[in-house]
This record gives C-alpha cells, structure tokens and sequence, in this order.
C-alpha cells in the first residue's frame, strides 16, 4: 500500500510525499460505555489507512482517495460539513485551526485495507492519519491525546456521530502486542500484554451487513444513557454520567426508569463491571475466563443494548458451539460489521471453514474473515527522504 500511494502522489503532485500508516482498531470488550465515560480494551491492529501526504504551498487541501479513484477539494477559508469520505479530512483540519493551528494548504493520496463498515473504524483511522502527517509537517508538537481530541470533535460536527474517544484513543496510542485499559472519564490508561498471540488469533468475522443505521441509532442510544443518568440524578445526587453507577443500583431504580432507559442502563452498567473483570483475568492468564465475559458482552448488546442484528447473532452463536474459541462477541457500533473471536491458533483453518459453511447455508453469502495482529498505533512510516 505503501508504494501504491507513495506511485500515485508521485504521479498527481509531482513530488516526494511523507507517508504515513494509521491502524484500525479492535476491542476486546467494553462497547459503547466510552460515551459514558466508562472502560473500554481496544487494541490497534494490522488493517489500516495509509497516507501519502505533502504541503502544497496553497490555500487549498487536496485528497484523492484510491478506493474510489475519487478528487475533493476543499479552502482552508470557512470549512463546513460536506460531502461524504472528505468530511472526516475536513473535521479534522477544521478543529486544529479552532485551536489557533495554522494549517497550511496540503495534497494528499489515501490508500487502505480496512473493510469499510465492518467496524473496524476506518474514520478514525483516516483522522488520526492526517493529525499525524499535518502534525510531523506543520510542527504542531501536539500531544497523541489531543490528537484524539482532534479526531473524535471531528466526528462529532461533520458526520454528526457523537462518539465516544475510543476509536480515536486506539488509533494513536496502540502498541505492538498490548491492549489497553482505557477509563474515559480521567483519560487515564495502562497496557496490558496480550500474552496469547502464540496460542490464540485474534479472527474478525464480517457479518456482511453495512452498518447503515450505526450512526443514528447511536445518537438514539446515547440519549438514552443521558436520560437515564437524569431520572436517576434525584435518587443518586451528584452522578454525571453511567459511569458512576453500579449494576445493582440501576436493577434496584427499575420501576423509576422508562423499559428501554431500564435495559440501556442496566447494559452499560454491566459492561463495565465485565471490562474490569476481564482485566483482571488477562493479567492471571485466565483467557477462557476473559472469553466468557465476550460472550456475556454479546448477549448485553444483542438484548439489552439492541445493536446487534440477526447475522451477528448467528455467527456468535456459531462461535459458542467451538470448542477453540474463548470468547466472542459482535464489535463496534452495531447493526452490522464484525464479530471479534479470539480462536485457538492451530484451529484457525477449521473454525473459518465452519463459520463460513454454516453462514453461507443460512444466509447465501461467505462471510469475509480477517485475521488480524495487534500493532502499533498511527505513525510516520517515511519521510520524503526516504520515500526517494
């Protein structure tokens, strides 16, 4: 991918590009409580966005995205939303002048493998790229948690999705071999090894269903969450967020809570209690324990949560009958994209050729199936230097 985009820069710009590499990212478990300021285990992974990208000298910014084959334009002058792939771009360079960085006129090339919409967050990705590249050219010397900062306000004012900082978090501060304990409130974090890559895969099983209605249903569900903190703020003063409650609590204030605010509460609540706990049994070397709280995951998010959707519920099911897999749940934002399994090494082969019979007898279609690594987080790859 590298000389892919570092060809093409070379042959729309005439000259030498900085390249930069900006990973995807899984999550163990730990999904949709980063907007409640809760714990989240993401990891970064070996699908990723690739940027050739270098100053033009102009006041305008110029990406041609491979995927597409597709040329947007943009003038540092009033940025506003529009458009479609070009909207995380603008986001980004829109909330570094915000705060009072003076972004200069850029040509880019962008590249990747990251499937779109199997909740791998490619947007994230395609932001902290850029945050990085901009960042190494401008010398902004920006900290990798504004970065995120910078990604995740993007997010929230050009697309309109109001998501948490994990998928931001993830992108920029992966490390090789680690997962990382995030806690969204204070922004503190800690890597844990994942000292597994030997005996166990990490398999992303793409449910081949576009996530369409991720976007608005996440902003549905996360009022949701606010309204539930509200009500309950009168029997629990001062709690700002789910993160201050506890499971028990919530079950104890069911009959104050609207029946769907009830089962969005008592989810958000539990999945937090389930991130810690598997922290805890990484650090034992408890994977088959850790594994059980995915699959607990997926049942909060399919029943209580409702994000799930009937292909996604098949394939963990699928993934319950075997006997190599320690845990599995559906991952990201929901309503399509990917299950996360982690599955025995030496039993990979078995397990995507059952997943994939099973599925295709039910549903018509194979679904696509990523094995991935967890790597670092988005970086310089080369310098015009180099790329020469």
């Amino acid at each position: 991918m590298i000389a892919t985009a570092t060809a093409e820069f070379r042959k729309r710009f005439n000259r030498e590009p900085l390249i930069v590499s900006s990973p995807g990212r899984i999550n163990l478990i730990g999904e949709h409580t980063d907007y409640n300021e809760g714990f989240v285990l993401p990891a970064a992974i070996d699908k990723r966005i690739v940027y050739a990208i270098a100053l033009n000298g102009t006041d305008t910014c110029n990406a041609h995205a491979l995927f597409n084959d597709e040329t947007q334009s943009f003038s540092l002058e009033n940025i506003e939303p529009g458009g479609d792939w070009i909207n995380y771009i603008k986001g980004v360079v829109y909330h570094l002048q915000q705060q009072g960085h003076e972004v200069k006129g850029f040509d880019c090339v962008i590249t990747g493998d990251i499937p779109i919409g199997a909740g791998m967050s490619s947007s994230a990705a395609v932001e902290g790229g850029l945050a990085v590249g901009l960042d190494h050219l401008l010398h902004f010397n920006l900290s990798r948690m504004e970065m995120a900062r910078i990604g995740q306000l993007a997010e929230h004012t050009f697309p309109g999705v109001k998501c948490g900082i994990m998928d931001q978090f993830a992108n920029l501060h992966g490390r090789k071999d680690s997962v990382m304990l995030l806690d969204c409130r204070s922004l503190d974090y800690q890597y844990f090894p994942f000292r597994f890559s030997g005996e166990v895969k990490v398999v992303l099983v793409n449910s081949m269903v576009h996530h369409s209605l991720a976007s608005s249903e996440y902003n549905v569900r996360r009022a949701q969450c606010e309204e539930g903190v509200n009500i309950l703020r009168d029997v629990y003063p001062g709690i700002n967020s789910l993160r201050d409650l506890t499971s028990e609590q919530i079950i104890l204030q069911k009959q104050l809570l609207p029946a769907k605010v009830y089962d969005r509460c008592l989810y958000v609540t539990q999945e937090n209690e389930r991130v810690e706990k598997a922290c805890a049994h990484l650090q034992r070397n408890e994977l088959k324990e850790a594994g059980a709280l995915m699959f607990a995951s997926h049942e909060g998010l399919s029943k209580l949560y409702e994000v799930s959707c009937p292909e996604l519920d098949f394939l963990a099911q699928l993934a319950a009958q075997r006997p190599e897999v320690a845990g599995a749940r559906m991952m990201g934002g929901g309503f399509g994209g990917c299950t996360i399994n982690l599955v025995q090494t030496d039993k990979v082969a078995d397990f995507c050729d059952f997943v994939q019979e099973q599925f295709r007898q039910r549903y018509g279609v194979s679904p696509e199936i990523y094995i991935t690594s967890i790597e670092d987080g988005a970086k310089v790859q080369l310098t015009a230097e180099a790329v020469a």
